[in-house]
């Protein structure tokens, strides 16, 4: 069960806003689940969710593998022929996705995802959940 408070609406809107060419935005539980979006459809949104699940276990896994930092996965950012994928930690079990085209700025969007990452945090807890059930 993913617990959360608020809307997160006006914060998704406020990044998209703020930055041109988002297409979609993702909050995301650990385990793929989607917790808001702003922009695509929902069926989109929850293949992003669930694509993002298996992205951000990759890329823990290969922060493991690295000797200095505390091993955790803080942004991932996949360039496309025609823009960009964004998936960041936003906290305890939770991530940040968004989709753009090439007008958005990567540094831009880096740092203002990070703006965000910081509000959600006092809005949204997903515990972790095996078999289902939470732990």
């Amino acid at each position: 069960m993913i617990q959360q408070r608020g809307n997160f609406d006006w914060m998704l809107k406020q990044l998209a806003d703020g930055v041109p060419g988002i297409e979609m935005i993702v909050v995301l539980s650990a385990d793929g689940l989607r917790i808001a979006r702003y922009g695509g459809e929902p069926d989109a949104a929850d293949r992003v969710a669930a694509a993002c699940a298996g992205l951000q276990s990759l890329a823990s896994s290969i922060c493991q593998e690295l000797t200095v930092g505390d091993g955790e996965m803080k942004l991932v950012m996949i360039e496309i022929d025609r823009g960009y994928f964004y998936l960041m930690n936003a906290g305890a079990n939770a991530f940040l996705a968004v989709l753009s085209d090439v007008r958005c700025e990567p540094g831009r969007m880096s740092a203002m995802m990070r703006d965000l990452v910081v509000r959600i945090g006092g809005h949204l807890t997903s515990p972790p959940r095996r078999n289902g059930q939470i732990v």
